[in-house]
Parts: C-alpha cells; sequence; structure tokens
C-alpha cells in the first residue's frame, strides 16, 4: 500500500473516530499518528501534495490511486463540497488535526464556510471545490485553485510511446492516467478550459498531437451530452489513435518533400499497426484498437485502410476523426503552413457528408466557435493551464499541433 494510500485511509478512520472520542483519548491519538505518520512520509520526499476526488476516481497528483477507485469516502467528500485537498507545505501533527476537525465538522453540516473558518486553517493547506475562486457557498471552503501543467502528462505519453517503439505492450494504466489528468485540468477553473499544446519541434509532434487530440474528443464528448465513463474511454481512444505511427522512421513521418510510393504504403499502414498494438496488449482495448483503424476512413468509405464494403464507424471514431484532422491542420508542418482557424471549421463543413459524419461535423463547428473563448493554449507544458485572460477565439486557440501526411482526406 502507496504512503497516499496509507494517508487517505488513515485520515477516514480518524475522522470517523474522531466523531466518536474526545481530546485526549487513546483511541484518537492513534487514529491521529496512523493518518500523520504516511502524511509525513509523502512530504518528506516531497512537501507540495495534492489530492482530487472525482466521485469514483482518487488521483493523487497526476497519478490515479487504482486501490481506491470507488472509495466510498470519496463520494462523501465530494458531497460534502471537498473536491481537492493541498498542502503546500510540511504541516504538523496539531494542523492535521485541526484540518480533520474541519472536515468532520463539514460532514455532519455543523458549520458553513467563512471568512474566519478559513483564517483558522493554515495558508499551507488548502481545500474545497476545485477551481472555483473567492466564492461563498454553504459546506464551501472554497480557497483551492486548479494551478495544473501538463509535464507530467506529456512526459508520460512520451514513456508510453517510448515502450511501444521498444515492441513493448501498450502501457494503459498510464493512459488511463493521462486522460484522467487532462480531464481534471480541462475543469480546473469555472469553465471549462480546453488545454492543447502548441507544435515546437517536428519530433514531439506524436506527444503534442495524440494529447491534443485527446483533449478534443472529451470535450465533443461532454459537448454531445456522453456519460463521463464514455468521455474517458473516449479520451483513451483519442490519445491512443495514432500509435502505429510510433513505429514509423522518422525521416518518414517529418519529410519536407513529397512522398514515395513506398514511404506513403509505410504511413498509410499506421491505422492497421496500431490497431495491431492495442489488441496485443493484456488489457481490454477494443474501442481503442477500433478508433485506431478507423480514424482515416470517411463517412462515404474512402480514406483508408480500404473498406470491403461501406459501413458506418464506431461514434468514436467519427468523433476522434473530426478532432485528429481539426488538429492536423491548425499546426505548420514540414510541407505545409498551418491553416486558420476559420479556414479549418469551413473544410469541415463542406466536408460533412463526404468525409465527415455530417452530424459530428455540425456539433464540432458549433462546439469550436461557443467554446472559443475556453482555448488555453501552451506554449511549453510546464506552463500553468489557466483561463485565457483575452478574447480570440478560435484564432486564439493557434497552431497547435499536426501529424503525417495522409491520403484519402485531410492530413491526421
Amino acid at each position: 500500500m502507496s504512503d497516499a494510500v496509507r494517508f487517505l485511509t488513515g485520515m477516514a478512520q480518524a475522522i470517523a473516530t474522531l466523531a466518536l472520542y474526545g481530546d485526549g483519548h487513546p483511541a484518537r491519538e492513534r487514529a491521529l499518528d496512523a493518518a500523520y505518520q504516511p502524511l509525513a512520509d509523502l512530504q518528506g520526499a516531497q512537501p507540495r501534495q495534492s489530492f482530487t476526488f472525482l466521485g469514483d476516481e482518487v488521483v493523487h497528483g497526476s497519478t490515479p490511486l487504482g486501490e481506491l477507485r470507488n472509495w466510498e469516502w470519496s463520494g462523501r467528500l465530494v458531497a460534502a463540497g471537498m473536491q481537492r485537498l493541498e498542502f503546500d507545505e510540511r504541516v504538523s501533527r496539531d494542523e492535521l488535526e485541526a484540518l480533520l476537525e474541519e472536515i468532520l465538522a463539514r460532514l455532519t453540516l455543523q458549520v458553513m464556510d467563512s471568512p474566519e473558518a478559513r483564517q483558522m486553517r493554515p495558508s499551507r493547506i488548502r481545500m474545497g471545490a476545485v477551481g472555483v475562486r473567492g466564492e461563498t457557498a454553504p459546506v464551501e471552503t472554497l480557497t483551492a485553485t486548479l494551478d495544473y501543467s501538463l509535464a507530467d502528462e506529456v512526459q508520460a505519453i512520451r514513456w508510453m510511446h517510448d515502450e511501444v517503439e521498444q515492441m513493448r505492450p501498450v502501457p494503459l494504466a498510464e493512459a488511463e492516467a493521462v486522460v484522467r489528468s487532462l480531464s481534471v485540468a480541462m475543469h480546473g477553473d469555472q469553465q471549462m478550459i480546453l488545454p492543447l499544446l502548441r507544435l515546437r519541434t517536428h519530433d514531439e509532434y506524436t506527444t503534442t498531437h495524440s494529447m491534443n487530440v485527446a483533449v478534443l474528443t472529451m470535450a465533443m464528448a461532454e459537448f454531445l451530452g456522453y456519460p463521463q465513463s464514455d468521455i474517458r474511454a473516449f479520451g483513451v481512444a483519442g490519445l491512443l489513435h495514432d500509435i502505429g505511427k510510433v513505429r514509423i522512421p522518422r525521416d518518414i513521418l517529418n519529410k519536407p518533400g513529397k512522398l514515395t510510393p513506398e514511404e506513403r504504403a509505410i504511413i498509410n499502414r499506421h491505422p492497421i499497426d496500431g490497431a495491431r498494438v492495442l489488441l496485443d496488449t493484456e488489457r481490454n482495448l477494443d474501442m481503442a484498437a477500433v478508433v485506431a483503424y478507423e480514424h482515416h476512413i470517411m463517412h462515404d468509405g474512402g480514406g483508408y485502410p480500404a473498406l470491403h464494403y461501406c459501413r458506418s464507424c464506431h461514434s468514436a471514431s467519427r468523433l476522434a476523426h473530426v478532432c485528429d484532422v481539426y488538429d492536423a491542420l491548425r499546426t505548420h508542418r514540414p510541407y505545409r503552413e498551418a491553416w486558420p482557424a476559420e479556414k479549418v471549421l469551413t473544410y469541415i463543413e463542406e466536408r460533412a457528408g463526404t468525409e465527415f459524419d455530417p452530424g459530428v461535423a455540425a456539433s464540432f463547428v458549433q462546439m469550436m466557435r461557443q467554446w472559443e473563448q475556453r482555448f488555453a493554449v501552451l506554449e511549453d507544458e510546464r506552463q500553468p493551464v489557466r483561463a485565457p485572460v483575452t478574447a480570440g477565439g478560435a484564432e486564439a486557440a493557434g497552431s497547435v499541433t499536426a501529424a503525417a501526411p495522409t491520403l484519402g482526406g485531410a492530413p491526421g
């Protein structure tokens, strides 16, 4: 059991014990010790610690705690308005005890949020609803803001791609962790934020493109009203849609000139290779494999791989396809300049019914125009994810990333 899991389970036990015993009782002291020691161990290695409670998921930093999936205390904390708990510096046992007393009071509805209550808590401890800033609401201490970067996620994606490049299975746990973290980042402010990375060097395209397509696909699924479980699954599929390109030589992927027929054949093979990589993974990635296989197949049956008979693609594939094309065309590549946002949206509208599913294309364009001020384009993955300060609409989304040249439709 990790120190993070030991701390949270110890914290829950201590809160329950505090409800039964008064100051100085041996059972109370033992419970507080059991909660404090793993926190002290965590902060000994890294003083800043954060925990996010998403109902059925518990995330430590950017790492989901699988042992606490569907943990009953997570739902209790969320119901009490506590989605986020942060420690900025090392805390004492007395400070932890005061924090647990406050959490107990919240859970039993004995206190309401007030400036006085916030002042009594050490400033290095913050808790409250994820991303809500400075508002006052019943049973909430809204001092926590989510200041998030994507550095860990980018590092995890690069590591996943290295594993696949070395002919190892796809690390599904890491892919799911990245998607959960992206979901946290997307909902880390008063309004939904769509964090997209701008491509800096051509060698980074696989990483940035994969992450951006995951973000756009999840945003699209949320815009269309899919349940949270489907949104996460679509995010994993979007993250892994181009996994077949990881094993393509980079000199072909980044070639500035015209591809030879042999090179085009290698590029066009990546959907099949990606599906095989995902199906060879030990755990169930059937839907992600379908999306990897289908994301270049057009609505009218064109594109690649060639279909023996025209059929409808999976709904996740139809979403990933339009997100893939948008992200690809919005980025400068060695063989072409990035397209302006409005030109890309016009292209998608014009190709509805041939390349794109008409309903998906219309909804995507509507989402991009309706949520245009929610894009946060990051020049660097270490840059904090924050709501854009200036309007600028889709133009502010800038050129983000793209993938290799393709046949049968727009690059993607």
